[in-house]
């Protein structure tokens, strides 16, 4: 799973109750043909980056390459059950990348557009976002 090797602080303030706006960075297919694009805003964790990774990697088979356009690099932290209240902030229990709409989530290349669409679809069945098949302009 992804997560980040080395931090500067350990937990995060929770910042972004609502995650509002468009992506301003990572909004065009740079590196690959096919990408997947997000329509919503949401936090992705490594588990469903990994989840929707190994799906593609799974259809593809040894063909083509690509790219995972995203890192969870925010901390989210959990108390334990029946923890009274107080006692301060729970430990990292996982990490997200929050994403905006218009993010490119994953990029493929060296394969048909067809291949390409059904990967896609395997994979953002994993994703808790809507998404889009784009193609580089």
């Amino acid at each position: 799973m992804l997560v980040p090797k080395k931090v500067k602080h350990r937990k995060r303030h929770k910042e972004m109750r609502r995650i509002k706006g468009l992506a301003n960075a990572g909004t065009k297919v740079e590196f690959g043909t096919y990408g997947l694009k997000t329509l919503d805003p949401a936090w992705i964790t490594s588990r469903q980056i990994e989840a929707s990774r190994r799906a593609i990697i799974r259809y593809l088979r040894k063909g083509g390459k690509m790219w995972i356009r995203i890192f969870p690099d925010k901390p989210v932290t959990k108390k334990g059950l029946e923890v009274p209240m107080g006692g301060g902030k729970g430990s990292v229990d996982r990490y997200v990348a929050p994403v905006r709409p218009g993010r490119i989530l994953f990029e493929l290349d060296g394969i048909t557009e067809a291949q390409a669409r059904e990967a896609f679809s395997r994979a953002s069945d994993k994703l808790p976002v809507k998404t889009k098949f784009v193609e580089k302009k």
